[in-house]
């Protein structure tokens, strides 16, 4: 049994007793997470259980109170360089999609391998359009952001994290600013990514997503993982009357 243990991969993100603060509220509580290589971990729960700020603590977009957060077995970086680092290595999709928006497509898509990891233009040029074509926008690359639909947009921000090279990638609810027909367009992109073997860890109100493409859901509410396991065991065999009353209140709509 210890020689498993022993030779059980490093977790690419761990959290381990993580806890924080909104001043008076306590919106993360103490917080234990591993995700592996080429997981796909779904958070969901009510809305202001702690799921996004979970989300954000992993590249410190989100400060935390106490505990650590590790990726691949190291500490996450205060501040700096070394932080910066950390972050081009876990790439971030957001509810709103941050693009620059007085670049082209492909001005978004190139700036962060170019300036960052130090690519030649060239090089980015073509991993760019390669991605664009991936995500299904490459006929869009030299268009601004505001002439793409939202849909797009997302589309290409996966794109740019994806331009990164990263360990990871963290969604913190990408198609909840969308209009209903565009959300599938962006969770047809991540289902993609996640049967290419992605690191993925996802915050979304989308269920169906999570059932599907899910290796494992954590439940959260009132900034506690109440439970967590697979899709099928989770939605068919809730174990907490909290997880009921959600899963309830969502299949009532």
């Amino acid at each position: 049994m210890s020689a498993t243990k022993a030779s059980a991969p490093t977790p690419v993100i761990e959290l381990r007793h993580v806890d924080k603060h909104y001043g008076s509220l306590h919106v993360l509580k103490d917080i234990n997470l591993e995700v592996d290589k080429g997981e796909v971990l779904v958070i969901i729960g009510p809305s202001g259980s702690g799921k996004s700020t979970l989300c954000r603590t992993i590249n410190r977009l989100e400060t935390i109170d106490s505990g650590d957060i590790l990726i691949e077995g190291k500490p996450l970086p205060q501040e700096g360089k070394a932080l910066a680092g950390m972050r081009s290595e876990l790439g971030m999709v957001f509810q709103q999609f941050n693009l620059f928006s007085h670049m082209t497509i492909l001005e978004n898509v190139t700036l962060g391998p170019t300036e960052v990891l130090g690519v030649s233009k060239e090089e980015a040029k073509r991993t760019a359009m390669e991605l664009l074509e991936r995500v299904g926008v490459a006929e869009q690359a030299d268009k601004v952001p505001a002439q793409l639909s939202g849909g797009q947009q997302q589309r290409v921000a996966i794109a740019r994290s994806l331009a990164m090279h990263p360990k990871a990638m963290l969604f913190d609810e990408p198609t909840s600013a969308l209009d209903p027909e565009m959300i599938n367009e962006v969770l047809d992109v991540m289902v993609g990514l996640a049967k290419q073997g992605m690191t993925m860890v996802v915050v979304t109100h989308e269920m169906n997503f999570a059932r599907r493409v899910a290796d494992r859901v954590v439940f959260m509410a009132d900034g506690h993982i109440l439970e967590q396991g697979a899709p099928d065991e989770f939605f068919d065999h809730p174990q907490t009357a909290r997880a009921k009353e959600f899963l309830d209140s969502i299949r009532g709509h």
